[in-house]
């Protein structure tokens, strides 16, 4: 006898509030092509359950479409821009709703190296995390939330990606005038945004004789965002195979978490 699977709700799947958000921006077809057979709603489901679970692919459960329609279109939306433009969307969003102005003037820079499943484009060994994978640098603005993602090798250190970082920071957000940062990105960074770029980068030292581990002024802002992301299993390691795919898994646990910052009226405490 065949078993029939009846769709039931997860606590990962979009309220009629959070699709009424995202719709527009996920939804838009082109002329082009067959008439559109799945229900995206359920896609974008299925995208955020396995971020959330850090489940394969083709474990998504069945209630679900198949893990392969779900794939095209995680993929689909990573080369068209449709994550990116999600992410910008509700970051505005938030930002407004915090009495912020929609675009920062401020941001935190940090990185996190993270091992890796397999094999993927981007592998190395961090000499001072112990950790050979992958590394995540993160720009976020003073509310926590995600402006840049850069994932390299774990080799690259922090003031060679940051270098990368700055200059596409230095156009994609004119309004910035100040970024803080670790001693990671001290010396030659530094005056290379000086030179070159619009704002500046300032250096967050310890505090002389400091001893173990103390809140740094500024930079518990990108920690506590890095703590938020642990919630998505996804992101426990890097299971990806190319950078856009680890960077995008990171921007979706950051989808999920500024739509129920919307949805919720802005709560402190971000719920995956």
């Amino acid at each position: 006898m065949s078993t029939i699977y009846r769709h039931r709700s997860y606590p990962t799947d979009l309220t009629d509030a959070e699709w009424i958000i995202i719709a527009p921006l996920v939804a838009k077809k082109s002329s082009l092509g067959r008439k559109r057979t799945v229900d995206l709603r359920s896609i974008v489901n299925a995208i955020l359950y396995l971020n959330k679970t850090g489940c394969q692919w083709e474990m998504l459960p069945h209630d679900f479409p198949d893990y392969r329609h779900v794939n095209y279109y995680y993929l689909l939306w990573i080369r068209t821009g449709v994550w990116e433009n999600v992410l910008t969307t509700l970051r505005r969003a938030v930002r407004v709703a915090e009495g912020k102005d929609t675009e920062p003037t401020a941001a935190l820079m940090d990185s996190q190296s993270v091992k890796t499943v397999g094999s993927g484009e981007e592998r190395g060994f961090d000499p001072h995390k112990k950790v050979k994978g992958t590394k995540r640098h993160m720009v976020v603005d003073t509310l926590g939330l995600l402006l840049y993602v850069l994932v390299t090798s774990a080799s690259v250190q922090d003031r060679d990606g940051g270098v990368e970082i700055c200059d596409t920071i230095d156009q994609q957000f004119p309004s910035i005038k100040k970024i803080w940062a670790d001693s990671a990105y001290r010396g030659e960074l530094v005056e290379y945004v000086a030179t070159w770029c619009h704002y500046v980068l300032e250096i967050v030292k310890k505090v002389p004789g400091q001893r173990g581990f103390q809140i740094q002024p500024k930079r518990w802002i990108v920690e506590r965002t890095f703590g938020w992301l642990s919630a998505a299993r996804r992101l426990s390691k890097d299971y990806e195979y190319t950078v856009q795919s680890s960077e995008s898994m990171i921007k979706i646990a950051c989808i999920r978490m500024m739509l129920r910052r919307v949805t919720n009226r802005l709560n402190t405490q971000p719920n995956f």
